[in-house]
């Protein structure tokens, strides 16, 4: 159950960092810090290595953003990823971090499981549909 609440928290961050872009390169590191602080403050029971679970998927999903993009492009043939739901975006950024570079060994299955749920509790009655087909079609 704790994966799914460092999952939670790096959403919350990752929400967070999408709405509030840093301005440049040099403040990117410390909105980044600064949204895993105030998502890491709101669970404050999680324990120590979930909370760095949720670190190394905000960090790990930034890093990559650029390659996720164009992933989550790709295989939303009618939908800019830009025009997507920020939350169903992000849900769908850090599950595709997890699936294509993430160092923890877990099947796409799992990771699609969570990333729906998490969809169906933060996102619109589509959203866990929406997320499932977009990483279905990444995992083909």
């Amino acid at each position: 159950m704790s994966r799914r609440q460092a999952r939670e928290v790096a959403l919350q961050a990752l929400f967070q960092l999408d709405l509030n872009r840093s301005e440049g390169e040099g403040q990117q590191e410390m909105y980044e810090t600064l949204a895993l602080d105030t998502a890491l403050g709101e669970n404050e029971k999680l324990p120590k290595r979930d909370r760095e679970y949720a670190r190394i998927i905000v960090q790990g999903t930034r890093q990559h953003l650029e390659a996720i993009d164009e992933m989550l492009a790709a295989a939303s043939h009618e939908w800019k990823v830009e025009r997507m739901a920020a939350v169903d975006r992000n849900i769908a950024r850090l599950a595709v971090f997890e699936i294509r570079f993430g160092q923890e060994e877990i099947t796409p299955k799992i990771v699609i499981n969570e990333a729906v749920e998490l969809a169906k509790k933060y996102g619109t009655d589509d959203s866990g549909r929406f997320v499932n087909g977009i990483l279905g079609a990444i995992v083909k």
